[in-house]
């Protein structure tokens, strides 16, 4: 595995407890690690039993904890924005464009973008500290939003910045003042660092030495179907996927009849889902028979030994 691993999925599947355990057994294997919970419906305090917030906390040895608050940090976003703003546009205009970044702040995509921003941050930041960074992930669909905002945003912020050089030459043509080159304008250089840093982030995501993408499911037909589906938009934008965890597989020997149906139907899923990710490893853990908690992560820790090799 790389020192950056991601764990998505659908919602309810084991992505928290998978992810838990992974950083759990590299911090057994004597690796310094943070993990890192993206999901607004945080549940690592839940198994570790402790307080963990939006500062790195140590929960363990050599294991850090870190859950984003995407409310905060959307808020914290919102804000630099309007301190760019202040630099560099006309004080006449100031109190409207804050009114519209209200607004923008409670719009679809803004919490998206703002974690995206840390998740970059606690990369490019935390990577030197950490031998592991583990992200547990929210459900499917919000993940797959987080991580092609580089590309979608990319084509947006191209558009921006051409509209804006046009409106500046125009105005310089109105002014007779053609000397200053375009990419000094101040508005033209924050998109342009806006797109920097999109672009390294992009290289970040798809730098397959560097990156892990987990997806767990559970054998049944609805966690099967979504992650054949993001698995594939994932591979559209060149994100690596390198293991699927199969969590909750039913014990073998089972007299009910109830419960052999169901796992009649759980091999056929089982079946299936080797045969549709042929190019992943497959980690298949089993059905616990009580709730998560700590005490339970050790031992599924031990079904992630392959996965480090």
């Amino acid at each position: 595995m790389n020192k950056f691993v991601f764990f998505g999925g659908k919602g309810g599947v084991g992505k928290t407890t998978s992810s838990a355990a992974y950083a759990y057994h590299c911090s057994k294997e004597g690796q310094k690690t943070l993990v890192v919970s993206t999901d607004p419906a945080h549940s690592l305090c839940d198994i570790f039993q402790m307080p963990i917030g939006p500062k790195v906390i140590t929960i363990g040895l050599n294991l850090d904890a870190l859950e984003i608050d995407p409310a905060l940090e959307s808020e914290a976003y919102i804000e630099r924005i309007k301190i760019n703003m202040k630099e560099t546009v006309s004080p006449v205009i100031i109190g409207e464009i804050e009114k519209q970044l209200d607004a923008a702040s409670v719009s679809p995509g803004s919490e998206e973008s703002a974690i995206f921003d840390k998740m970059i941050e606690i990369v490019n930041d935390y990577g030197d500290r950490y031998d592991k960074i583990i992200f547990d992930t929210a459900p499917t669909g919000h993940t797959l939003r987080l991580l092609s905002l580089p590309e979608l945003l990319g084509g947006w912020l191209d558009k921006l910045i051409e509209k804006r050089e046009k409106a500046v030459k125009l105005l310089q043509i109105a002014n007779r003042d053609v000397k200053k080159p375009v990419s000094e304008d101040p508005i033209v250089s924050i998109l342009s660092k806006r797109k920097e840093s999109l672009e390294k982030a992009r290289a970040t995501l798809i730098d397959a030495a560097h990156i892990s993408f987990v997806f767990v499911l559970n054998p049944e037909k609805m966690p099967l179907e979504e992650t054949k589906k993001a698995v594939a938009v994932l591979e559209k934008y060149h994100i690596p996927v390198n293991d699927i965890v199969v969590n909750r597989i039913l014990p073998d020997h089972m007299t009910d009849s109830f419960w052999q149906a169901r796992k009649t139907l759980e091999k056929q899923y089982l079946s299936e889902i080797d045969s549709s990710f042929r190019n992943q490893r497959i980690i298949k853990i089993p059905l616990l028979d009580s709730d998560v908690s700590e005490a339970h992560i050790a031992a599924i820790a031990a079904y992630f030994n392959e996965i480090s090799q």
